[in-house]
């Protein structure tokens, strides 16, 4: 293990080639991370007609009688509806649990509730219980809303500043290929027939088995282990694990720098609390920017049409047949924008993602609207055109809105809050999918041709707020994006801190150096730490 100084210029270059390690955390943590959210939200479509079957059979050998339509609707939507309440649950756990037992060790412990949930559904059948499928996918919602919330932390906390954005972006990569996985699996010659959907619906649990496997033999977010417990060699190693060999003294100093910042900022009280960051009128303009995008993430409406894919189809006027492959197609829409959208965050920039992605969802949803419109009145083609929509709709969705949403409380909040930040955006995102997942067969039945409107002025709203409130954060420092949103009339300050403190704060000081940092108790003494870093 080395640390790099000055003079190491050639070791410098060769570890930045080197991210093997760094590429296969993501893997390992996505795999069980972001990848379920997006395989548990896909999976629900395929068995909906088989598992409503169930409930009224169930129903029938309980009490005689068989439910009606609007019932059996209504107790499917508890079933869709248990996996945002879980969701909700998951990311008010996600910011203690990261603190606690640190950013890895959540998402090892996170997979207890997902193989609950496999017991559960595996054992429905036989029980005949449709309730142990409703807590089931309570129980895959809190495993998702964990997830959602540690893994972009993680991400962001372990990944070099060049590569903080891609880094991070790859969260909503594995999602959307956990959505397009899941609708394969799905499918009738996979495991879609009727006397199969149990075990579609356990199949979650091999991603959650691959990471238990894998994960623990990676490193912990470097960041946590300095700022949050103090542990300077355990950062070393971690850091140089992830960059190839060697740790680099220019961004060590960076973290030695946000967290001597840190302490003055907080007055060393350590993480902050939600209730405290809601109360901090410091903290609000880049709280009310996070809580924006989170919902506006879920009021967009791309999610429901993964929940309610093939009734929009239906709608839409794609013959019956061909719906379950259409509904594939709309997985591939959004990976494939995803991955291109990976490779042009560190180019373009979060900003212009985010509003020109909802700015163009905007405008599909009016085309949407019209062509619906359209076909009611007989015109020949809108049926295709309708479906053209969907997929460009989605398409927009994950150039920016899907992954940048993440990337954005690990950029504008500092170490202290970022774990709170996340329960907070969390907290909205799964709130209002469990809305919108409530509403939204009622707003086709209330809306028909025009159920795209709503989510439309969504998008439009969005992109004028976050193109006036959000600064770009691409390769910046998080003093620099502080002084960003002072500059864009917000009223944005350095978060937990005051504009007139700056100086106090440590903003025009060199960087602290690694032997002025307090070691903790337990921790390896200054002598042996500089010895072994220069081994």
């Amino acid at each position: 293990m080395v640390l790099e100084d000055g003079a190491d210029a050639a070791q410098r270059k060769a570890s930045s080639g080197n991210g093997r390690t760094l590429a296969l955390t993501v893997c390992s943590a996505a795999v069980g991370g972001t990848f379920q959210y997006g395989y548990n939200i896909s999976i629900i479509n395929s068995p909906t007609s088989y598992i409503q079957s169930f409930i009224n059979d169930t129903y029938w050998e309980r009490w005689g009688a068989r439910l009606d339509g609007p019932k059996i609707t209504l107790v499917w939507t508890f079933i869709v509806s248990a996996f945002s309440l879980g969701g909700l649950v998951g990311a008010l756990l996600a910011g203690p649990m990261a603190v606690r037992v640190g950013r890895k060790r959540s998402l090892l412990l996170n997979n207890g509730f997902l193989l609950v949930s496999v017991v559960l559904v595996l054992t429905s059948r036989w029980a005949r219980s449709f309730e142990m499928i409703i807590a089931a996918r309570l129980l895959v919602g809190i495993n998702s809303g964990v997830s959602m919330n540690i893994q972009p932390m993680y991400f962001g906390e372990s990944a070099p500043k060049h590569l903080r954005g891609a880094v991070t972006y790859s969260s909503a990569v594995f999602t959307a290929f956990g959505i397009f996985l899941g609708q394969v699996v799905g499918l009738t010659e996979v495991l879609g027939a009727e006397a199969l959907w149990p075990y579609l619906l356990a199949s979650n649990a091999l991603p959650g088995v691959l990471q238990l496997l894998t994960l623990p033999w990676f490193p912990e977010s470097p960041r946590y282990l300095l700022m949050d417990r103090g542990d300077k060699q355990a950062c070393i190693q971690a850091l140089a694990r992830l960059r190839g060999g060697v740790a680099p003294a220019e961004e060590l100093e960076e973290m030695l720098q946000e967290m001597q910042q840190q302490r003055q900022q907080h007055r060393d009280s350590g993480s902050v609390s939600p209730w405290a960051m809601l109360k901090d009128p410091t903290l609000r303009p880049q709280l009310r920017t996070a809580m924006v995008a989170s919902s506006a993430m879920m009021l967009c409406g791309n999610d429901s049409i993964y929940f309610y894919a093939s009734y929009i189809f239906w709608e839409a006027g794609i013959p019956p047949h061909k719906i379950q492959y259409a509904c594939v197609g709309t997985g591939l829409s959004e990976f494939t924008a995803s991955v291109v959208s990976n490779l042009l965050i560190e180019r373009v920039g979060r900003r212009w993602l985010l509003v020109g992605g909802y700015s163009l969802m905007a405008g599909i949803a009016a085309v949407f609207t019209l062509a619906l419109t359209l076909k009611s009145l007989g015109v020949a083609g809108m049926s295709y055109l309708s479906m053209a929509c969907v997929f460009a709709y989605i398409l927009s969705f994950g150039m920016g809105p899907a992954g940048v949403t993440g990337i954005l409380p690990a950029e504008i909040f500092d170490q202290a809050s970022r774990p709170s930040a996340y329960m907070i955006a969390g907290s909205m995102m799964w709130i209002n999918l469990f809305l919108v997942g409530m509403a939204f067969p009622f707003i086709i039945a209330g809306l028909g041709n025009y159920c795209f409107l709503p989510f439309g002025a969504v998008c439009l709203a969005s992109a004028l707020f976050l193109g006036r409130a959000l600064p770009e954060t691409k390769g910046r420092t998080l003093a620099e994006i502080t002084a960003e949103f002072e500059k864009k009339g917000t009223g944005g300050r350095r978060p937990g801190g005051n504009p007139t403190e700056e100086h106090s704060m440590g903003m025009d000081r060199p960087p602290t150096s690694l032997t002025s940092l307090e070691v903790k108790p337990g921790s390896v003494d200054e002598e042996d730490l500089l010895a072994n870093n220069n081994q």
